[in-house]
């Protein structure tokens, strides 16, 4: 009898560390991101045209980032907090695009557990720093409108500063989070991503254990992101409107107008995509329209801001034709 006393917890505990060492075989140490595999025919297309916006994104915000840097009479602070949307658009792009390229030129589009965790947590605190940014930028816009007089003071330097910094690192903790609460998930298999990269939807329906921290904080952060950012921008540009109608020259209403028009713009651009594609619950996850999506916020949103920006700023036009004489004509 005392012999199998003994016994008893020795097997329980050996069956425990069999069980541990089964799953740890079972976990998935890399992913097959699924692209446009199912689209074999466009493989070369699309390379193409994806090199082609990235080449123009990079340009474009490399060139903005450099004309306010060497050019004094950009340091304002709308051109401050461009710089840092040019910025977070190079982290956004550059997080994807590279392995997007390469997949579309191999047969199996593979990526390393810590690749995948490394491109969510890169992707994930760019795009919700343009987001906040774009809140910033529109409460800018409403000083420089509504408070003229006053825009020097309520938009220091040393606010300016505390504002960009903010937006980078809350964006990095609300990101970090995000990604610690994916390492914790344990993933046994299927591994095909239903994208061409790394995304909470697809990666928490892989996760053979419970996603529902994972579910809670998902919605947590696009309300915070989501929603009242596009209320506080909502409110700014209310205001912002209210203010323009009420001056008395048609030419004063085209000037006021033509400082927030190209933010407008890239606004209704992004959060058009962002609630076409991600305000809905993980379990109505939709891979075509999110792929869609994918590429309209990683790709073509980064080529064009830059463009809208310039095209629509003759500041910007002035600096560049400084820096580079071909922009002058």
């Amino acid at each position: 009898m005392g012999g199998l006393y003994k016994c008893g917890p020795q097997l329980i505990l050996d069956l425990v560390l069999r069980d541990l060492i089964v799953l740890n075989n079972l976990q998935v140490t890399e992913f097959i991101l699924q692209g446009f595999s199912e689209h074999p025919k466009l493989w070369i297309p699309l390379f193409g045209c994806f090199l082609s916006l990235y080449m123009v994104a990079l340009t474009g915000n490399v060139l903005i980032i450099t004309a306010i840097t060497l050019n004094s009479s950009l340091h304002s602070p709308m051109y401050f907090f461009l710089f840092n949307l040019a910025t977070m658009d190079i982290v956004c792009t550059s997080s994807i695009l590279p392995k997007v390229l390469e997949g579309l030129l191999s047969e199996e589009n593979t990526i390393s557990y810590g690749g995948c965790m490394a491109q969510l947590f890169f992707l994930t605190w760019s795009a919700s720093s343009e987001l906040l940014l774009f809140t910033i930028m529109a409460y800018d816009r409403y000083v420089a409108i509504c408070h003229p007089l006053h825009y020097s003071t309520m938009m220091s330097k040393t606010l300016c500063s505390a504002l960009a910094a903010g937006v980078w690192l809350i964006c990095a903790f609300i990101s970090s989070i995000h990604t610690c609460l994916m390492t914790r998930l344990s993933f046994c298999g299927p591994n095909v991503i239903a994208h061409f990269f790394c995304e909470i939807p697809p990666l928490l329906l892989l996760s053979c254990t419970s996603t529902y921290i994972n579910g809670v904080m998902t919605v947590l952060a696009d309300a915070f992101h989501g929603f009242i950012n596009f209320l506080l921008t909502l409110v700014s540009y209310g205001l912002i409107i209210s203010s323009i109608l009420k001056i008395q020259t048609s030419e004063g209403k085209k000037r006021a107008f033509s400082t927030c028009s190209s933010h407008l713009i890239v606004v209704s651009m992004y959060y058009t995509v962002v609630f076409y594609a991600y305000i809905s619950p993980i379990c109505s996850y939709n891979p075509e329209r999110s792929k869609l999506a994918g590429v309209l916020y990683t790709m073509l949103s980064p080529t064009l801001n830059p463009l809208i920006y310039t095209l629509r700023n003759k500041e910007v036009k002035m600096a560049l034709g400084k820096l580079f004489p071909f922009f002058r004509n």
